[in-house]
């Protein structure tokens, strides 16, 4: 990475962060407006199709950000997911305007990527195209699909009657989908199980993948567990800072308690612990930024950063509980939130015993 590329990532970190912490936790049309004209939604996509030409690295800044400030909203199931499946589809008058109303903010897309297990193989779409007398039939399950209950529209990733995967778009209140929404730990979040029993589906409403399908929908996987671990990686840092902080003022036995060495520890601990995590993230992310269509590399890199980023942040957040004592317990200390959010983040596409167990798979004969 270039000085350049590095000087205005660290501007958009540093930008990131003061909005994100201006704008609170309220999850709300104008907070997600504020996203969008801050051009933050459009961040991979071309120029042409009206955003900002830049690569998946800068997204990965932004996820990282909203994790630090524990943000709602549905970045993660819109842009990490949303846009990320529109680009790579085939081009076309449909998906062309879906993209650019999603870089715009008018349209909130949602992906059903997986029914909630992750496929050491890769990824199997969770629904499926049947050819009946009247015409295509969409038929499948997927639970904990990110943002779908607000969404405006819906990709549903699925196996057409050839086996190929495609993605279809499916807007809510369509006869046979069911959107409900699942109530999840992390208040911050907002997942939704959808169900389609027999939707009617146009020929012409099947949107095919550019290239590999297969290796797509892979690289729609690695995407989303890169997503997730920096979010994590910014709920650690959170976390960190957090502690150090409080070990600084909060006095016991007459003296700061973060001049007891098992605080210092404790501490020294979780900057390891953090340090580790993003270095793995990051070279996950640039492995997804200067290579898309990279295939085994991101892959691994994807779940080395998403299995110890994810477990890392569980256990920092609750030290950092530990180390405020009884005040960390408490909903006026904000330590939940954070806790909360990386005990989900952890379960989200893939556990870090299955992405070890999917790494694990390589070496087998």
């Amino acid at each position: 990475m270039t000085a350049d590329l590095a000087d205005v990532r660290d501007e958009l970190r540093a930008v990131a962060r003061d909005l994100l912490r201006r704008s609170g936790r309220a999850d709300t049309r104008a907070a997600w407006r504020l996203l969008a004209n801050a051009g933050w939604l459009g961040l991979e996509v071309s120029v042409a199709h009206d955003g900002a030409g830049a690569t998946f690295t800068e997204v990965a800044v932004i996820v990282e950000e909203m994790g630090r400030a524990a943000a709602p909203g549905p970045y993660l199931g819109a842009v990490v997911l949303g846009v990320g499946t529109l680009m790579q589809l085939e081009p076309g008058p449909g998906r062309d305007s879906l993209l650019r109303a999603a870089v715009s903010g008018d349209v909130v897309p949602a992906v059903a990527l997986t029914d909630g297990a992750l496929d050491t193989a890769g990824c199997c779409p969770p629904f499926r195209l049947v050819r009946a007398p009247a015409g295509l039939r969409l038929h499948g399950t997927a639970a904990f699909v990110p943002d779908a209950a607000d969404a405006g529209w819906l990709l549903l990733l699925a196996l057409d009657p050839g086996g190929a995967p495609v993605a279809v778009p499916v807007e809510p209140g369509t006869e046979g989908l069911g959107v409900t929404a699942q109530p999840v730990l992390d208040e911050t979040r907002r997942m939704a199980l959808v169900t389609a029993d027999g939707v009617p589906v146009d020929d012409g409403a099947v949107w095919r993948f550019a290239g590999d399908p297969a290796a797509a929908v892979r690289r729609l996987l690695d995407r989303a567990a890169v997503a997730v671990a920096c979010d994590s990686l910014g709920v650690s840092e959170a976390m960190l800072d957090a502690a150090a902080a409080y070990a600084r003022v909060r006095e016991q036995f007459g003296r700061p308690i973060g001049s007891f060495q098992a605080v210092k520890h404790a501490c020294a601990d979780m900057l390891v612990q953090v340090s580790v995590a993003r270095g793995l993230v990051r070279e996950a992310a640039g492995h997804l930024a200067r290579d898309p269509a990279a295939g085994d590399a991101a892959s691994v890199a994807a779940s080395m950063a998403k299995s110890y980023a994810c477990g890392s942040a569980v256990a920092v957040a609750g030290m950092a509980m530990q180390l405020h004592g009884g005040i960390g317990y408490t909903w006026e200390s904000g330590i939940h939130v954070y806790l909360k959010r990386a005990a989900l983040n952890r379960s989200l596409f893939g556990s870090p015993a299955a992405h070890r167990k999917r790494l694990g798979a390589r070496y087998q004969p």
